[in-house]
């Protein structure tokens, strides 16, 4: 097998195996290059639509008391700009970046879950859809992107528009939680051999930190989303005051994603910003520890800021003083990363191209944007500018700087790669001229209109109040800014028919991924390197055809299967081969089957939301049903003199790690719950005049009980099966435990009285209904494992689905046990009768 096979008939090979097909076979593409490409251009898309609805914006406010746009259509143009650049645009196009890049960056073939990556995409193209859709209808969102509470609830907003963000949204979050597991998952595990963490270029830090920031900020922002729908649906009061709910429980779930997401969009771009810069500086990036550290350290505290967006409701004063100091710290790390891009560029040999020019942009915007946002840091000054222009001026300095700028330059740097070509310098000059001067002609200004006194989300203004040039001038700006982005298009796609082509490493990188051909086959390598110095510092043109020739790891076809290597996470020795799933329709219709969910909840068809989840359910079920052996193969050939064995062999194989990730999501998202219950009970007015609650403890004990017998007789399944004794009897067991589990919580869910009546219920009812839910996947997994154990997919080699039933059956023992807990707490809560 080791045999190396002429280039030719390797690649011949490979691309039978790895292709996508023509015509309708398109859609079955799970392939990362494909995917990839395709988050990107659809990102493209959402950021012309909603470049569009600035200029709209604009435009209305290019003079005073316009009638161009009326207050309502006004208010879902600005609702729909925010969300579009923040959910439709910046965050899938960091995806689609991260999807296309990381595999040739780390030295594999694909991402570890390729239908997973295939289901995100269709979730976002459909979640994405929908929204613009209802805009075209009139009836888009128009609270503002933020959607605070009381002004999204349903007195103030009767009609479908919130519920088409919050439904939305949430559909379109699928994909970017898919993602921060795959790109997590894929970073730790799929690195090629040698590959150490202290090996791993920069870029793939930036996002591993990225990906484990939103593992644990999306998770509250997707619990505020079904939280509000409740209450919109089914009168729950979490956020009414008046029957025990507080408005700023939104606020606070709504910012522990939102702050955290400035640096989710940021982060990403200054990982492009450290590939780009040491390539043009002639020199390797200075203080790359320093940087590794900066970045760690700005992941943790961007979770300790979200308060900086709360300072005027009225939070005590030791709050405001501590969420000012960390608001203060966070440029500590920013300017690390700032100084050794300026000491890189100052110690070597700069030479000037078109993504350095956006590189430079970066910096003059970023800088502005970085000092103003320590003045909103202080208390004093926040509270004069808050909602004001000023605030938006900053936003734009921060997120334009922050993302835009070096995005533009990582898409010059990366494009031809892609197109095969380089790009016409005769539109990409000009254009990144006209962006520049027009993005701070256009948002400099407002932070002196700011200043004047013009809040925000305003529709129109008298005449009298002395803004009217500073509008005008910002509109003319944005036009501005519009022209040079629509050469950036322009050059985009006649670089694709015009440019000079080129073989690879036009920039003389350091990185692996200009060591494949460009554009790249869709296995980017046919055969995988060995890394054996720091792989931001390699030579792509010497490394890239002894691999295009199967000089390396799995330089061969075999059986037909698309193989990959995993390594250990610290190391980055070989640990197993993975096996990767061919391409499939399955990820196309379970998005299409989880987008008749939301629609179903979006019409009130509530009847139809079940039997949506159920088919839904059924597709996911049926992605394992060929995946797996059923035989003990033991160490496989991998090239190069050495073996391995396959992922159904290993214990920590991707698949578990990635279900620990998940668990670890989830467990954010129970805790964002629970924190939400106990912030009602300690903060929200109209809690001391509620009764205790009579509920069966009976029952609560008894599925406790039974949940952690479900766990212990997963975990007893898991021991026999290893030790080579069957365990089907007791995975079944534990199946049973955990459905009488969830049989069991429902009582106590039916002696609540009455949950539109007060929060207190309301909470109960969502925690018990988590509990439910969670005890049933338990059985499910534990079920699924039986089954799996039926058609001789499990050995005592062959554990993954005793290890992830163990998993998911302790989770959902525990989820249990806090539920019941809180659930007894605010029971108890007041002392009226």
């Amino acid at each position: 097998m080791s045999q190396t096979p002429s280039p030719i008939r390797l690649h011949k090979q490979l691309d039978a195996i790895w292709q996508t097909p023509s015509g309708w076979g398109r859609l079955s593409s799970v392939n990362h290059t494909v995917l990839g490409k395709r988050f990107m251009l659809v990102a493209l898309v959402f950021f012309a639509i909603g470049g569009l609805l600035s200029m709209l914006i604009r435009a209305q406010l290019a003079t005073p008391d316009s009638a161009f746009l009326g207050p309502e259509l006004y208010n879902q143009i600005f609702t729909m700009h925010g969300t579009v650049m923040m959910f439709l645009f910046a965050i899938p196009m960091f995806e689609g970046c991260a999807v296309y890049m990381l595999p040739k960056l780390l030295g594999a073939r694909d991402m570890a879950f390729p239908r997973l990556t295939a289901y995100g995409f269709w979730c976002y193209l459909f979640g994405g859809t929908i929204l613009i859709v209802a805009m075209l209808l009139g009836a888009a969102p128009n609270g503002g992107w933020f959607m605070y509470t009381p002004l999204s609830s349903r007195p103030y907003t009767p009609g479908i528009n919130a519920d088409v963000w919050l439904l939305g949204i949430t559909f379109v979050e699928i994909s970017a939680v898919t993602a921060a597991v795959e790109i997590f998952v894929t970073i730790l595990r799929m690195r090629a051999p040698g590959m150490s963490l202290p090996r791993m270029p920069l870029f793939a830090w930036y996002m591993l930190v990225t990906a484990g920031m939103m593992i644990f900020g999306f998770p509250p922002l997707i619990l505020g989303s079904i939280l509000l729908e409740l209450e919109r649906a089914f009168d729950l009061p979490f956020f009414d005051p008046n029957r025990g709910g507080d408005p700023l429980l939104w606020q606070h779930l709504f910012w522990l994603f939102g702050h955290p997401e400035v640096y989710i969009i940021f982060l990403p771009a200054a990982g492009a910003l450290s590939t780009i810069i040491p390539v043009f500086a002639q020199r390797p990036m200075l203080g790359y520890r320093a940087i590794i550290a900066a970045i760690v350290a700005m992941g943790f505290l961007s979770f300790g800021l979200w308060v900086h967006h709360m300072f005027t409701v009225g939070i005590p004063h030791m709050a405001l003083a501590f969420f000012s100091a960390a608001s203060a710290l966070v440029a500590v790390p920013t300017a690390v990363q700032i100084f050794a891009w300026i000491g890189t560029l100052a110690s070597g040999r700069p030479r000037w191209d078109i993504p350095m020019l956006y590189v430079a942009g970066f910096f003059v915007v970023f800088v502005i944007g970085g000092l103003t946002g320590v003045m909103l840091a202080m208390v004093p000054f926040n509270t004069q500018a808050h909602d004001s222009y000023f605030v938006v001026a900053h936003l734009h300095y921060v997120l334009v700087g922050g993302f835009v700028f070096p995005m533009l330059a990582a898409i010059y740097y990366w494009l031809p790669h892609i197109s095969g070509r380089q790009s016409l310098y005769r539109l990409s000059v000009p254009a990144f001229w006209l962006i520049l001067i027009g993005f701070n002609l256009t948002f400099f200004l407002m932070h002196l209109t700011g200043l004047m006194g013009m809040p925000r989300r305003i529709s129109t203004y008298p005449s009298n109040w002395g803004w009217d040039w500073l509008n005008l001038l910002s509109s003319i700006g944005g036009f501005i800014l519009t022209m040079g982005l629509a050469l950036v298009l322009a050059d985009m796609v006649l670089q694709f028919r015009l440019g000079r082509r080129y073989r690879r490493d036009p920039w003389q990188a350091g990185t692996l991924e200009w060591a494949t051909a460009t554009p790249p086959p869709t296995y980017n390598f046919a055969a995988l390197p060995r890394i054996d110095t720091r792989a931001d510092q390699l030579s792509p043109d010497r490394i890239g055809p002894r691999l295009a020739g199967g000089e390396g790891y799995l330089g061969f076809a075999r059986n037909g299967e698309q193989e990959t290597l995993a390594v250990d996470i610290a190391t980055g020795e070989i640990d197993h081969v993975i096996i990767l799933p061919r391409r499939s329709f399955l990820p196309l219709w379970t998005a299409l089957a989880t987008g008749s969910i939301f629609l179903a909840l979006l019409f009130k068809l509530y009847w139809a939301a079940p039997l949506g989840a159920l088919v839904t359910l059924a597709l996911f079920l049926m992605w394992p049903r060929s995946l797996g052996q059923r035989r003990d193969v033991g160490p496989v050939d991998i090239g190069r003199g050495e073996t391995a064995v396959l992922d159904a062999e290993a214990v920590g194989n991707v698949t578990v790690l990635a279900n620990r990730t998940a668990v670890a999501m989830n467990g954010t998202l129970f805790a964002s719950l629970l924190f939400g219950g106990l912030f009602l009970l300690i903060v929200a007015p109209n809690w001391t005049d509620i009764a205790p609650l009579d509920m069966p403890i009976w029952a609560g004990l008894s599925a406790l009980l039974a949940a952690a017998a479900g766990a212990v007789l997963a975990w007893l399944a898991r021991k026999r099966n290893g030790a080579g004794r069957p365990a089907g009897g007791f995975l079944a067991a534990a199946a049973i435990a955990q459905g009488v589990a969830t049989g069991l919580v429902v009582p106590l869910m039916l002696a609540v009285p009455d949950p539109t009546g007060h929060a207190r219920q309301a909470v109960i009812m969502a925690v018990l209904l988590y509990a439910i839910l969670h005890c049933g996947l338990g059985a499910l997994m534990a079920a699924h494992g039986v089954w799996r154990i039926g058609r001789g997919f499990v050995s005592a080699r062959r554990q993954t689905e005793l290890v992830l039933a163990t998993l998911w059956a302790a989770y959902a023992a525990g989820a249990t046990a806090l539920a019941l807990g809180l659930t007894l707490l605010l029971g108890s809560a007041g002392g009226g009768s």
